[in-house]
């Protein structure tokens, strides 16, 4: 990967260098039954179990708060439904990978901490359980209090790359760490929290995360996660990014937006600070120069969009 040098630009900017861009065909809103009046969002992106594809999403009543579980669906004639005999677990945001034969899924728990500042008492971590199947899926690592945004991927020197989001200090908001494992049982809170920080990312007062990885053939890493701000209204606004990582020089290239809410149809949202945002869940790669972004949609609702290729380089003249 060539190494690029730069410095982090702004949401604004990198929004402006968006929409000058010829604009993705409108996305389309996912449907969702079997849950009563619960909404669904923040999904997981599409992943295959035998013959079987799934979806793992986040259930909320809408005006609840910490009060999610994550519920596995699957597609019948455009409509998910929740899998029969499929776990549910008391975790947002849940999000799923394939390390060898086995399925590895996580999310962030939310708990009760008395002790803590915060107006709500709570506290979250990212829980991570691994299995052959849904059924078998069982609980192996804890990451580190008051870290979301922890994402595994197998790369190609056969090592498990791991993508980190410290918050506070010097982190700010959330900044975006790197390190490797040799195996799945070296996944702990102590290692992910010596992960090395990939600098230059974001700006001051902006923040940001990994939401997927996938190991590319020349040896990098593409990334989809979000880019993110508040401004002075108290409004967030959360955008839908891309980048590759080289592990090798530890070097990212520069962000670029791949997806904002104006992409879907207007709908529901959790409140007004909630409106423009969306948290990608992945991206599902067609092998013709386009992929489909899967996302959350203002806190209440999925939706998916096709895109470019974020990951193909680009031939100029």
């Amino acid at each position: 990967m060539k190494r690029e040098r730069f410095f982090p630009r702004r949401c604004f900017d990198l929004l402006q260098t968006f929409e000058k861009k010829k604009a993705p065909r409108l996305g389309e809103k996912l449907r969702f039954s079997g849950v009563g009046r619960q909404d669904v969002y923040n999904i997981s992106v599409p992943f295959r179990i035998g013959d079987t594809t799934f979806i793992a999403g986040r259930v909320e009543v809408r005006e609840a708060w910490a009060d999610s579980h994550t519920v596995f669906f699957r597609e019948n004639k455009g409509v998910w439904t929740p899998a029969a005999g499929a776990p549910t677990f008391q975790l947002e945001d849940g999000f799923m990978t394939h390390v060898g034969d086995e399925l590895i899924f996580g999310g962030v728990e939310i708990y009760s901490n008395p002790t803590v500042t915060n107006s709500r008492g709570v506290e979250f971590r990212t829980l991570f359980y691994r299995g052959r199947d849904l059924q078998s899926l069982q609980k192996f690592a804890i990451g580190p209090d008051m870290m979301k945004d922890i994402r595994i991927v197998p790369i190609v020197n056969g090592r498990i790359a791991v993508f980190t989001r410290p918050l506070t200090g010097i982190n700010g908001r959330g900044k975006i760490g790197y390190t490797e494992l040799d195996h799945l049982e070296d996944l702990n809170a102590q290692n992910i929290l010596g992960a090395k920080i990939i600098e230059n990312q974001f700006a001051s007062e902006e923040w940001g995360g990994v939401n997927e990885a996938h190991a590319l053939e020349d040896g990098s890493i593409g990334i989809v996660g979000h880019i993110a701000y508040q401004d002075a209204q108290g409004s967030k606004h959360y955008y839908a990014m891309s980048f590759r990582y080289d592990p090798d020089a530890h070097h990212a290239s520069s962000i670029k937006i791949i997806a904002t809410r104006r992409n879907f149809p207007v709908g529901a949202k959790k409140n007004l600070e909630l409106e423009d945002v969306i948290f990608p869940g992945g991206l599902v790669r067609h092998g013709d120069g386009s992929a489909t972004l899967y996302t959350g949609l203002s806190d209440v609702e999925a939706g998916r969009i096709i895109l470019p290729d974020p990951f193909i380089i680009q031939k100029r003249g």
